[in-house]
């Protein structure tokens, strides 16, 4: 009961210290895993994206991969993309880290999370993610690259980020 309630209130702390709330405005330019640039302009493309930050140090952000890859799929024609940022992939320059990157790449491919992993430039550690105080932290961006809804840490199922999603759509 004390380890559960001290995992309840670390939580409640670290969603209270996160930097970005519901409104702010997302912006950076960076590169994709595969190399490709890519910027905050993704977002005019969708109604809604699913950034889920994760790590390759963590369980449940692989775990919960395929049912991200899933959601991608199946909410393509309602205008929603999930994008993922490997948190871990660079050091305090912004330079990738190779081991991090086979890693990354590894984790994808196993997992079938195919959709867009984003490279955490430099900017980005110091605006959006600078507060991440764990894995994995989700926010969902409009098409203006405004945070839209709550942030959310942990992961879960599909059915339950369907439901989120919905919801989003549906405001």
């Amino acid at each position: 009961m004390k380890k559960l309630l001290a995992i309840f209130v670390l939580m409640t702390v670290a969603v209270l210290t996160f930097a970005q709330k519901a409104g702010d405005k997302v912006s950076f330019s960076t590169k994709s895993l595969e190399g490709k640039e890519i910027s905050d302009d993704m977002f005019a493309k969708n109604k809604v994206t699913m950034l889920n930050i994760w790590g390759t140090f963590c369980p449940p952000c692989i775990k919960e991969m395929p049912d991200l890859a899933k959601l991608n799929e199946a909410n393509k024609e309602k205008g929603v993309k999930v994008a993922g940022i490997v948190i871990d992939l660079t050091d305090r320059n912004g330079n990738i880290i190779p081991q991090a990157k086979k890693d990354a790449d590894t984790i994808i491919a196993k997992t079938g999370a195919n959709y867009t992993h984003i490279v955490p430039s430099k900017d980005m550690m110091n605006g959006l993610l600078r507060n991440v105080q764990a894995v994995p932290t989700t926010i969902f961006v409009n098409s203006e690259g405004k945070i839209i809804g709550q942030i959310y840490m942990g992961a879960r199922s599909q059915k339950d980020w369907q439901k989120i999603i919905d919801g989003l759509l549906n405001k």
